[in-house]
């Protein structure tokens, strides 16, 4: 997730460099119209402004700008793809990613999109040209730049197991790695098995024991009785007793 928002911002910060330079972009829209004589119909793909890049612009200036508008959509357009690998997907984000893959096509239609507030970017054009040509194509970046990071918001309210790993690992791996967590414990819990042999050894020692201590005290309870048995009455003279 930290590598999306990262690239969201490169492109954003290009895209704010870009914004700079809108009557440049917008005049050499206009210059490459007049070259291809298309001056009826509105700017209103992708793939119109690359036409007109690649077969009607004839200075450094205008190339170097519809290059840029270009250069920006294909970023977006790649960035739609990462986005794919780092989340499965649910109907929320992944509405808002078929709606920015439609956006970026090469061959979809802008004229009816326009960015509203806080982008002013048609609000720099005038009412012909906001109405009739470049209202779309200059809608396209901001409304893009939107959803992605409404994607992000959405993505970051979820949990974190439903996230794709991007180096590779997957949710499902995740999942599995938990279910298996218990049977982990439960087995390190286990006390350790002990060798059959070393158990008839112990059996054994316990057996010699018992039976050296029971010895002992049989042959203590026989000198007590002996003892006892045997024992003499007080001296006395030899002769005849009363």
């Amino acid at each position: 997730m930290n590598e999306v928002k990262e690239a969201l911002r490169n492109i954003e910060q290009n895209y704010r460099l870009f914004l700079q330079q809108q009557f440049t972009f917008i005049a050499a829209l206009q210059r490459t119209r007049e070259n291809a004589h298309d001056m009826i119909r509105p700017v209103a793909s992708v793939g119109q402004v690359q036409s007109y890049m690649d077969h009607h612009c004839n200075n450094s200036t205008d190339r170097r700008i519809l290059n840029m508008f270009l250069n920006i959509c294909n970023d977006l357009s790649k960035l739609c793809h990462k986005l794919e690998t780092v989340h499965s997907g649910n109907n929320v984000t992944n509405g808002i990613l078929e709606r920015c893959k439609l956006l970026l096509s090469h061959s979809n239609d802008l004229s009816t999109i326009r960015a509203k507030y806080p982008h002013d970017v048609v609000n720099h054009l005038s009412c012909d040209e906001a109405k009739n040509h470049y209202g779309g194509v200059v809608s396209l970046i901001p409304i893009v730049l939107d959803c992605m990071k409404e994607w992000v918001t959405h993505t970051e309210k979820l949990p974190r197991h439903v996230l794709y790993n991007t180096s590779g690992g997957s949710a499902i791996s995740e999942k599995r790695a938990r279910q298996d967590a218990p049977a982990r414990a439960a087995i390190s819990q286990t006390p350790p098995s002990v060798h059959p042999e070393a158990q008839t050894s112990t059996s054994n020692k316990d057996g010699v024991q018992a039976q050296g201590s029971m010895h002992v005290r049989k042959k203590n309870l026989n000198d007590t009785e002996n003892h006892s048995g045997k024992l003499k009455g007080p001296w006395k003279p030899p002769g005849r007793h009363a």
